[in-house]
C-alpha cells in the first residue's frame, strides 16, 4: 500500500471529479483556460474519461475525471491505471465520508497489478499514488483493498504453483498474521474415515487432499463460518470437461480465495465474531482410483449419496464442511463456491447469485451490495424442484438430469446438510473478470466478498 498511497507531499496534481452534468458548474470555478481545453478536446465527463491540464508552464497542474455519480467506488479507478507517475491530490468538495473512503478503496484497485510471471516484472518507481483524502479510515481502505487483492492474486495463480498444500500453507500465513489459528488435516485415512466426500474427490490427484480450520476471535463472540470451495484445478473428473470449459478452472478454488479474502478483512478491520474458515483443498483429477459415476458416497452426515456426475464435485465437498459448520452452532453460514454454469446462465458473468435460508439475512445484502457495487441477486429455494434430485438407490444422487434450474437443485442439494434454523447463505460465483474495465482487470474476481462485509459489519459491528 506504500506504493498507492502517500500520507503527505510537498506538491500534488489535483483530481477533480466531474460528470456530465456537473462540468458545466465545476468549470465557472476554475480558470478560463480549463474550458477552451475541455472545448479543444471534447471532453464529455463521461465515466473513466481523464483530461490533463497543464499549467502555464506547461507542467501537469490537474485531471479533471468522469464519472458516474451513482459509482464512487471506480471514481478513481481509470485514473490510478492510466495516469503517469507523481503525487495525487483528490478534490474533495461536496463529496461525503462515504464516497471518499470508496473512491480511495477504487484508486487502490485501480493500482492493481499481477504480474508474478512477467519477466519484465520490475518495481515502478514512479508510480501514480494518492494523497490520502482527509478523514478517510485509512486502515479500512488499506483493509478492503488488501483482501480483494488477495483474493484475485490467488485464483490468478497457476494451478501447479497453488494446489492443496499451498492453499493450506496460505492459510495458515493469514491465521498466523492475525493472531488466528489454522488447523490442517491431510492424513488420507482420517480423511477418509472423518470427510468421505472431500476424499473421494481428491484422491485421484498426487497431490493430497487438505482440510482447513481456520478460527479467530473470542470464542464467547457470535460465531459465523465461512466455507470455501477449494477445488483447486477441476478436470471434471471421469465426466471430463471438454477442453473449452477447463481452460479456467484454476479458477475452481475461487470461492476458498475469497473465504480467505474477507476472513483477511474481518480480522484486520476486528469484527466481533468468532470467525471459521472451512475449506476443502482437493484436485478433481481423471485417474485409476477416481470416483465413478453410479458409485454411492457415505457423507461426513452420514447422507449417502449416489454420483450421477463427478464433474458436481463441488458440492460434495461442501457438504461436508456443512456438517462440521453445524457442529460450531452458528449464528450464520455463508458458503462461496464456482458451482454452476447455471448460475452464469441466470446472472451472467459479474453478478454473484446467492441463495438464502433467512429473508432478513438476504434483504441485509442489498444496502452494501448497491453502495459498494458489488451486484448480488437472489435465487429462489425452491423446494418442490428437490424430486430432480431424488435416487433410487440412495439418499440423494449428486446432479439432477435434465439441465433445467442447475443453480437451484445444486443449492437444494446443499441445503440438507445445513439445519432448518440456521442462517445459511450460498454464494455461486464465477470469481473471474471476462472483461477489463477500470479497477477491475481480466482475472480473477472477489465477487459478494464487499456485499457480504458490509452486511457483517451492520449486524456485528466491531469489537473495542
Amino acid at each position: 500500500m506504500e506504493s498507492v498511497f502517500v500520507a503527505d507531499a510537498p506538491a500534488a496534481v489535483d483530481l477533480i471529479p466531474v460528470t456530465p452534468q456537473s462540468l458545466e458548474t465545476v468549470l465557472e470555478e476554475r480558470p478560463a483556460r480549463y474550458r477552451r481545453w475541455v472545448r479543444a478536446m471534447d471532453f464529455a465527463a463521461e465515466a473513466g474519461e481523464l483530461l490533463r491540464i497543464a499549467d502555464e508552464a506547461g507542467d501537469l497542474e490537474a485531471v479533471l475525471v468522469g464519472h458516474r455519480s451513482d459509482e464512487p467506488l471506480w471514481m478513481l479507478a481509470a485514473a490510478a491505471e492510466g495516469l503517469p507517475g507523481g503525487i495525487y491530490r483528490l478534490d474533495t468538495q461536496g463529496l461525503d465520508a462515504p464516497t471518499l473512503e470508496r473512491a480511495a478503496v477504487g484508486w487502490g484497485l485501480g493500482r492493481y497489478r499481477f504480474r508474478r510471471y512477467r519477466t519484465d516484472n520490475k518495481v515502478e518507481d514512479r508510480a501514480a499514488r494518492l494523497l490520502w483524502p482527509e478523514g478517510v479510515d485509512r486502515e479500512r481502505v488499506v483493509a478492503m483493498v488488501e483482501a480483494i487483492g488477495h483474493t484475485r492474486d490467488l485464483i490468478n495463480t497457476a494451478p501447479a504453483d497453488l494446489m492443496p498444500g499451498e492453499l493450506a500453507a496460505e492459510a495458515t500465513r493469514l491465521a498466523r498474521a492475525h493472531g488466528g489459528t489454522a488447523k490442517i488435516e491431510e492424513d488420507p485415512q482420517i480423511l477418509a474415515r472423518d470427510w468421505p466426500c472431500i476424499h473421494a474427490v481428491g484422491r485421484a490427484s498426487e497431490h493430497a487432499s487438505r482440510v482447513i480450520e481456520l478460527s479467530w476471535g473470542p470464542e464467547d463472540a457470535p460465531s459465523l463460518v465461512l466455507v470455501g470451495k477449494g477445488v483447486c484445478f477441476d478436470s471434471g473428473g471421469l465426466n471430463i470437461k471438454p477442453d473449452s470449459a477447463m481452460r479456467q478452472m484454476k479458477k475452481d478454488m475461487g470461492g476458498a480465495a475469497t473465504v480467505l479474502g474477507l476472513a483477511g478483512l474481518i480480522m484486520r478491520t476486528g469484527l466481533a465474531v468468532r470467525l471459521t474458515v472451512l475449506i476443502g483443498a482437493v484436485e478433481n483429477a481423471v485417474g485409476s482410483r477416481s470416483f465413478r459415476p453410479g458409485d454411492v458416497l457415505t457423507a461426513r452426515s452420514g447422507r449417502t449419496i449416489e454420483i450421477d456426475n463427478t464433474d458436481a464435485e463441488g458440492r460434495l465437498v461442501l457438504a461436508d464442511l456443512l456438517d462440521r459448520a453445524r457442529e460450531l452452532e452458528p449464528a450464520l453460514v455463508a458458503d462461496f463456491a464456482t458451482l454452476t454454469g447455471a448460475a452464469r446462465v441466470a446472472v451472467g458473468h459479474e453478478i454473484a447469485a446467492f441463495f438464502a435460508s433467512d429473508d432478513d439475512w438476504a434483504r441485509a445484502l442489498e444496502e452494501p451490495a448497491a453502495s459498494w457495487d458489488d451486484p448480488v441477486w437472489r435465487l429462489p429455494l425452491h423446494a418442490p424442484y428437490r424430486h430432480m434430485l431424488e435416487s433410487d438407490v440412495a439418499d440423494v444422487v449428486n446432479a439432477s438430469a435434465g439441465g433445467q434450474a442447475g443453480a437451484i437443485t445444486a443449492a437444494l442439494f446443499l441445503q440438507d446438510f445445513v439445519p432448518a434454523d440456521t442462517p445459511w447463505l450460498h454464494f455461486d460465483i464465477m470469481a473471474f473478470n471476462t472483461r477489463a474495465r477500470p479497477g477491475r482487470p481480466k482475472g480473477g474476481e472477489a465477487l459478494g466478498l464487499r456485499a457480504l462485509f458490509g452486511a457483517l459489519e451492520k449486524r456485528f459491528g466491531r469489537t473495542g
